[in-house]
């Protein structure tokens, strides 16, 4: 495994477009696929934004070659390059038109074969998926889920900071209260023989904040 040591990110894979060509790149993500094809090795690298397809030929570094051939699925690399203009283009891609003539890759991480393929819309079993929780986030689909409640919650915020509210967390465990319900309780390791619980009336933070005229 090598280090990032001098290597800092200048685009997301799913970012490059024609408007790149000629452009030195440097990128970072999972090996989605990999076709050696003898003199000829393609590496279609995936980070959240998408695919790009990294390629090594005749004029790429016998080293830098020798790590692509080595590259398996969900490896993780850094390579820099020059973005050129793909000869046989995926329309079905946003950078389909173009991909990255690597004169720098390294290997940041290996990878045992996963359990199953990260692609979309995965046909493997739900509770092999969720034994594997951390390989299924990495799906497309279950990413933009997550970018989408992401920018929902920003746009919620953005909303309520623009009409003046003030966003106030209330605490998750506090001193026992003596309501008739079980408490969940959690030991206090600063004071002994002392407990911490579930608020069972949080609603008493909220009205504390509005009376104190915030």
């Amino acid at each position: 495994m090598e280090l990032l040591k001098g290597l800092k990110r200048t685009h997301y894979c799913g970012d490059i477009r024609e408007s790149d060509i000629n452009s030195e790149v440097t990128v970072f993500g999972w090996v989605q696929r990999s076709r050696n094809l003898g003199g000829l090795i393609f590496i279609d690298l995936r980070d959240r934004s998408g695919i790009v397809q990294l390629s090594f030929g005749d004029e790429t570094d016998r080293e830098v070659f020798s790590k692509a051939a080595s590259a398996k699925s969900e490896y993780v690399l850094a390579a820099r390059g020059i973005v050129a203009e793909r000869s046989s283009k995926n329309p079905d891609l946003p950078t389909g038109a173009v991909e990255i003539k690597v004169s720098e890759l390294r290997i940041l991480s290996k990878s045992e074969t996963p359990p199953f393929e990260i692609i979309e819309n995965c046909p493997t079993a739900e509770t092999t998926r969720l034994k594997y929780r951390y390989l299924d986030l990495r799906r497309p689909d279950l990413q933009r889920n997550l970018l989408l409640r992401s920018k929902a919650a920003k746009v919620t915020r953005d909303y309520f900071y623009e009409n003046g509210f003030i966003e106030i967390e209330t605490p998750i465990l506090i001193r026992s209260t003596p309501e008739g319900a079980r408490d969940f309780l959690v030991p206090s390791r600063v004071h002994k023989g002392s407990f911490y619980a579930l608020p069972q009336s949080p609603q008493l933070y909220k009205q504390l904040s509005m009376e104190s005229c915030l």
